[in-house]
């Protein structure tokens, strides 16, 4: 019996662990890339999925890193906008980065997405010496 109890619990912590964004599971926000390490000066291309809804404002990505920040928003048009949107975050600098998606309210963060990534290099830039 315990065991059958223990066995429960480590499938459904971990889709607890999964599911932890902001907002309600119907406002879920998604990236989506191919790869999670990329070459000095890197071009990340990211698509993010959002559930449309009528209280969606605006779609704030960013690429938070150890010696750079970009960020960029895309307005939302509530429960008519499309579901998924390209992103391109470009000559991103070696080191890692944090890529975020907040899909934002008039008043609120409505639901949250993170991914991390890392860019290899000698952090000279495209550049050289």
């Amino acid at each position: 019996m315990a065991r059958n109890i223990l066995r429960s619990l480590a499938l459904i912590i971990p889709l607890i662990a999964l599911t932890g964004t902001v907002g309600s599971a119907k406002d879920n926000v998604e990236i989506r890339l191919n790869g999670h390490f990329f070459a000095e000066p890197a071009t990340v291309q990211l698509v993010v999925a959002v559930e449309p809804n009528a209280e969606n404002r605006r779609l704030r990505v960013e690429a938070d890193g150890d010696s750079m920040f970009r960020a960029t928003e895309i307005e939302l048009a509530g429960a008519n906008e499309q579901r998924l949107h390209t992103v391109e975050f470009k000559n991103l600098s070696a080191g890692g980065y944090t890529l975020r998606a907040q899909v934002l309210s008039n008043s609120s963060v409505r639901s949250q997405a993170e991914q991390e990534i890392m860019v290899a290099g000698d952090g000279t830039g495209p550049d050289g010496w």
